[in-house]
């Protein structure tokens, strides 16, 4: 595995969602195969992974760090929200475990080809699926000040996001808008703050950044359509399992899992998200946000 990618809450995955030897794991966006390879050490020949992303790259990376797992393999480049699907087209009937780990991976935020990083400068398309047509700057140069400032908003929960779209516009005016630089600077200008020497942990352009990755790939629909679909897909006594990143996934998550409870559909296991500790965000620092919820099929 990669020595940048470090799969996030490991030890609470490890402990939490313990297998029988012929499981049929789903990991529904795969990566680098980080918690895929936790999961395949606890199943013989008769079990399987299915491991699902949009990204070939991570694919391939996932191929070969799975390559010593003693179960099955199954690698298909699809979005989870199209699990369902999956699951008819390879004979798939149930599984005893779904995970989403609705983070970005590490290697795709230092991948010069998606645009996804505010650390360097780079072509600003922020798809993790190259088979999508739009990218973040088809948005930032298309959109109105009202659009911007909606999405960045909705999206991003950034307070400031009418003075980040205005600058957005005005830039646009004289140019157009090819990178993730230029988004940057022009972020900070119109906040007034200089991306070298902030005091807040978070980079000023963290915010946009996130409003744009969710709006190109579609994310907060695709994992609604993803969620309401996995428990037809679960065996009795399947869990599902989701890490989420920021306040808007955490919320879908949550009341998914408790509208199934009151449907009877759920048993909730996490009544408060698992999270992680000191010694791993001092480690893995993209762990301090991530907030694990796990359901059981009843």
């Amino acid at each position: 595995m990669p020595a940048e990618h470090k799969p996030v809450l490991a030890q609470y995955i490890s402990r939490e969602l313990t297998l029988q030897s012929n499981s049929i794991v789903v990991d529904a966006t795969v990566g680098f195969a980080g918690h895929s390879s936790i999961f395949a050490q606890q199943l013989s020949s008769d079990g399987m992974i299915i491991g699902m992303d949009v990204d070939p790259k991570c694919l391939e990376v996932a191929k070969q760090n799975l390559s010593d797992a003693k179960c099955k393999v199954l690698l298909v480049r699809s979005n989870f929200s199209e699990i369902a699907n999956v699951f008819r087209e390879n004979g798939i009937e149930s599984a005893d475990l779904i995970l989403a780990d609705l983070g970005i991976c590490s290697g795709q935020l230092a991948d010069m080809d998606r645009g996804l990083s505010f650390g360097q400068d780079m072509k600003l398309d922020m798809r993790l699926d190259d088979r999508l047509e739009t990218t973040a700057a088809d948005i930032v140069n298309s959109r109105d000040e009202k659009g911007l400032a909606d999405l960045i908003f909705k999206y991003g929960e950034e307070r400031a996001s009418r003075r980040i779209a205005r600058s957005i516009v005005s830039y646009n005016q004289k140019a157009k808008i090819k990178t993730t630089g230029q988004l940057v600077d022009i972020i900070c200008s119109a906040l007034g703050c200089d991306p070298n020497a902030r005091k807040n942990k978070i980079h000023p352009a963290t915010k946009t950044f996130q409003a744009l990755r969710i709006a190109v790939n579609k994310e907060l629909e695709n994992l609604e359509i993803f969620l309401d679909a996995v428990p037809s897909l679960l065996k009795k006594n399947g869990r599902a399992a989701i890490i989420s990143f920021h306040s808007l996934e955490d919320r879908i998550v949550k009341n998914n899992f408790r509208n199934n409870k009151a449907a009877g559909i759920y048993d909730i296991i996490t009544k408060k998200p698992i999270v992680a500790d000191r010694t791993e965000e001092i480690e893995n620092p993209r762990s301090r946000s991530a907030k694990l919820r796990i359901a059981v099929k009843i």
